[in-house]
């Protein structure tokens, strides 16, 4: 499809996260586990599917007919950049046909020294037709890295940097700020735990919106159960 029936493809939207690393119960070495977590997305109506690895995304690919936002998560010595970090990682993704390539936006320097939208500029002249996604915590950021030439921006980094820290739930005033004023198609992505929330920001301004824990990771959502059982106990 092109960028036009792609905007439109997943624009009012759920795209669902299908990620497990290699700590998490549900990776498996051979892989397998997440086209199985894309089909049943699917089946209830997702309109995109988002995930790590040249693996998952290939396989994610033959079992489901829906777009990928792709990224390759790699630690890197010297930067608290982690997602999709060099040209090398660009050029798999590109590579293996994701429809979105995601990279982190963020303010910290790659480890060849280039900011996120220097990156982001070097990505867009190398491939000028494929679609990206910038992963940003504050406006500043989605702002420099639409004017780069990112065509979506999302919050997927905020509270997790140290400029959000403390920001642990979906910040609807800042995704309705950046559905007003930046040029970029906004995806809420983050701290979505519960149905209403994802309204809420699709409410708020969302192009689309992201959720993977609270659909995905099995673990984490026993973890908010288990949670809850103590406090009140």
């Amino acid at each position: 499809m092109d960028k036009e029936q792609l905007f439109d493809q997943i624009h009012g939207g759920l795209i669902v996260s299908c990620q497990a690393l290699e700590h998490e119960p549900l990776y498996a070495p051979e892989g397998g586990v997440m086209p199985l977590m894309a089909k049943a997305a699917a089946q209830s109506g997702a309109v995109g599917i988002r995930a790590n690895s040249v693996r998952d995304i290939t396989q994610i690919k033959a079992a489901v007919n829906l777009p990928v936002i792709g990224i390759i998560k790699k630690d890197y010595p010297g930067t608290t950049m982690y997602i999709t970090v060099t040209m090398a990682e660009v050029d798999a993704l590109v590579g293996c046909g994701v429809d979105i390539l995601a990279v982190q936006g963020t303010s910290a320097l790659r480890p060849d020294g280039k900011t996120a939208p220097e990156f982001i500029r070097e990505i867009k002249q190398k491939y000028p037709n494929q679609p990206l996604m910038a992963d940003i915590a504050t406006f500043e950021e989605a702002m420099a890295c639409a004017e780069a030439g990112a065509d979506f921006v999302g919050t997927t980094m905020r509270g997790y940097t140290p400029e959000t820290k403390g920001i642990d739930d979906i910040d609807l005033a800042f995704v309705a700020k950046l559905a007003q004023e930046c040029p970029a198609k906004v995806i809420a992505e983050g701290h979505i735990h519960y149905p209403p929330q994802a309204a809420q920001a699709l409410g708020a301004g969302a192009w689309a919106l992201v959720v993977g824990g609270a659909i995905t990771r099995p673990a984490e959502i026993t973890a908010r159960f288990m949670a809850a059982i103590r406090q009140k106990g």
